[in-house]
């Protein structure tokens, strides 16, 4: 296996085509959060402008989007393996922006909801196409690092979106504000311009694209060795995902009813959180690669679990709550930047997008109902208490699952399902 050098600088090392791949799939996943975190920012909003009328109707929303991404991923896999990375990712940015726009135009709950289901489509599948593409373009020995840089753009996209929440509200009226706040979201449908023309499929798909008559059923992940190994993937994703929507889909909701904060008190603290996530991935990223992917997902899993506790629980003074805000973003982030490079390391070329898609996304579908279950429990009890104890429980799955797989760092990737 191939080990990382201390002193190897990662992306200096990448050649050009390594760095335009990079940059397409940072961008893609940047703009994939802007325009997710877009909804979470606005649920105050929209029940104060009387779109939603609940907690739980709000948290029906992002359960239902985060199920269609999970189909959207599954079949953006898929079809990644019989059409090609570099083009799903194309399609996948295409579709999750327009439905975004389109979220401007809803006039109720409903329309709302339909829309950001279809949207779901798409967000689910970029993800999945988007690390396939950088895992098999990027050369074994960093691939943990740049892969793991690129989950931090969800952190740049989720800062843009609050930059923009916090633009909007303050300049236009509540009723017209979360109107163009969703309408900016068609912004990453650019992207794929530059997309098409700079970003080549990798090598090791284009050899094997070739032998269309030896391509086996994506159902092949379910078969033989690769059963054990998609089932334990699949419920680590859950964990990982569960945790993050449980805590992030109400956050904005548990800062302004529970802590009380105005919108600028607001868009602060989530700042501070953001830096703290941005941090995180990097961090998760060179952990990865350090200790290697079973080890840096038990320690980003653990770490999870002391921080969200008692942030969303105790009554902590506002200079503590505040301060806790940073690390709270860095530990509950980290952990996605090994889950990319693990996935792509369990399966072979032909099954990879079919085992990395069904894996992440059936764990986002699990996952979805966190939202609901908070919202439903939210409205009954304290919503500090239903974040706890639907995160606390994911990140312990999160840490028993990675504990069940082999070890693959510096893996070099294969080709064969034999």
């Amino acid at each position: 296996m191939a080990e990382p050098r201390a002193d190897e600088h990662w992306y200096r090392s990448m050649v050009p085509r390594e760095r335009r791949t990079f940059w397409a799939c940072f961008g893609g996943w940047a703009t994939d959060a802007m325009d997710v975190q877009i909804y979470s920012l606005l649920i105050p909003v929209l029940l104060t402008v009387g779109v939603l009328s609940s907690n739980a109707e709000a948290g029906l929303i992002g359960t239902v989007t985060l199920l269609c991404s999970a189909v959207g991923g599954w079949a953006g896999g898929v079809l990644a393996d019989r059409f090609g990375r570099a083009l799903m990712l194309q399609v996948t940015v295409l579709w999750f922006s327009v439905f975004t726009l389109l979220c401007a135009f809803a006039q109720d709950a409903t329309q709302l909801l339909v829309f950001r289901g279809l949207m779901g489509f798409g967000f689910g599948g970029e993800w999945a196409v988007g690390a396939i593409l950088m895992g098999e373009t990027v050369r074994a020995r960093f691939r943990g690092r740049a892969v793991g840089t690129v989950q931090s753009g969800w952190a740049v996209g989720w800062g843009l979106a609050v930059a923009l929440f916090v633009l909007t509200q303050t300049l236009l009226p509540p009723e017209t504000a979360w109107r163009v706040l969703f309408a900016l979201g068609v912004l990453p449908a650019l992207g794929v311009f530059w997309i098409r023309r700079h970003v080549p499929e990798p090598d090791v798909y284009v050899r094997h694209a070739d032998r269309r008559e030896d391509r086996p059923s994506f159902l092949g992940i379910f078969r033989g060795g690769l059963l054990r190994t998609t089932l334990v993937c699949a419920l680590l994703c859950t964990g990982a995902q569960g945790g993050y929507y449980a805590l992030t889909t109400f956050l904005p909701q548990f800062l302004r009813t529970a802590r009380g904060l105005d919108v600028l008190g607001l868009g602060g603290t989530l700042l501070l959180v953001i830096v703290g996530a941005l941090a995180g991935y990097l961090f998760g990223a060179w952990l990865t690669d350090r200790l290697g992917r079973r080890p840096a997902l038990v320690v980003c899993a653990v770490a999870a679990f002391v921080i969200v506790l008692p942030f969303t629980l105790l009554d902590l003074p506002t200079p503590v709550f505040t301060a806790l805000a940073l690390p709270l973003g860095f530990v509950s982030s980290a952990y996605f930047s090994g889950l990319g490079p693990l996935l792509t390391e369990q399966y072979p070329t032909e099954l990879r997008g079919s085992g990395q898609g069904f894996c992440y996304n059936f764990g986002r579908g699990i996952g979805a109902l966190f939202p609901l279950l908070v919202g439903l429990l939210a409205d009954a009890i304290s919503i500090g208490v239903a974040i706890a104890l639907f995160a606390g429980i994911a990140y312990l799955v999160m840490a028993g699952c990675a504990l069940l797989l082999p070890e693959t760092r510096g893996a070099e990737l294969t080709g064969s399902a034999s």
